[in-house]
């Protein structure tokens, strides 16, 4: 270890998408040694370009425990079976829940900070996440968006999106129709809400049945009246920096209604 640098794992491997892409933001150079592999999918990873510096993992417990790490990051819902196993095998792992408010990212960003022997760097972080995400503050009144994905999903109280919307100047069509966490919003709710802004992620290759809903009749007219986003789920999914740009997106949005 170089003389006064913060003590931490030589060689960590991340298998969870949220910690892939704050591990790679947070690593000394050398320190991180593989991946996620859906951190090089680019409806999912806000970071497919620095991911391709890493070989990629599929969270079986056999495959990491060959890349000999002294840490493992990953999610309290990845892989628990390869968690359990690379415990039982002595291999230190630090999970970290999902982050379901805009407030909660700081905390992510320190635990990862704290497990890489990186507290300064995550402390830095930390100050240029805080500075973006006051100046995204929206004071304008709120107005109603909904955000509605294949399978009419959408989501409501208590999770990261909801958060985005009421910091960018909307009220969640999902959180007031009594959705705490994930649902489906059947689309005649959808069209009775009347939102000002609908916000859709960007389709997925090849024909699925799911996303035919977002080619709906009447969901196409409820767009042609409402201002309509289409954004990359990549930004919205984990409590990364990255999210950042999710709130931008809605900013503008919100600034560009009548």
């Amino acid at each position: 270890m170089r003389a006064g640098a913060e003590p931490g794992p030589a060689r960590v491997v991340s298998m969870n998408l949220c910690t892939d892409q704050l591990a790679m933001l947070l690593a000394a150079p050398g320190q991180l040694v593989s991946v996620s592999h859906l951190a090089s999918d680019p409806l999912s990873s806000s970071m497919v370009d620095e991911a391709a510096a890493y070989p990629a993992n599929r969270g079986g417990a056999e495959q990491i425990f060959l890349m000999h790490p002294d840490l493992v990051l990953a999610g309290t819902y990845t892989s628990l079976a390869s968690v359990a196993l690379l415990r039982d095998l002595g291999v230190e792992v630090v999970q970290l829940p999902p982050v379901n408010a805009l407030d909660q990212v700081p905390e992510q960003i320190r635990a990862v900070g704290a497990a890489l022997g990186r507290a300064a760097a995550a402390e830095a972080l930390v100050a240029e996440f805080e500075q973006g995400l006051a100046a995204l503050r929206s004071d304008l009144p709120p107005r109603r968006a909904a955000l509605y994905y294949p399978n009419g999903y959408t989501v409501g109280e208590g999770t990261l999106a909801d958060d985005v919307l009421n910091h960018t100047g909307f009220t969640n069509v999902g959180a007031t129709a009594g959705l705490t966490g994930g649902g489906t919003l059947p689309l005649e709710r959808l069209v009775l809400a009347a939102p000002d802004l609908i916000v859709t992620s960007t389709p997925y290759p090849g024909a699925s049945r799911s996303e035919e809903i977002l080619r709906h009749p009447a969901l196409a007219a409820l767009r042609a009246r409402a201002g309509s986003v289409v954004t990359s789920d990549a930004d919205w999914v984990c409590g990364t920096p990255h999210i950042l740009r999710a709130l931008a997106a809605m900013k503008a949005a919100r600034e560009a209604l009548p």
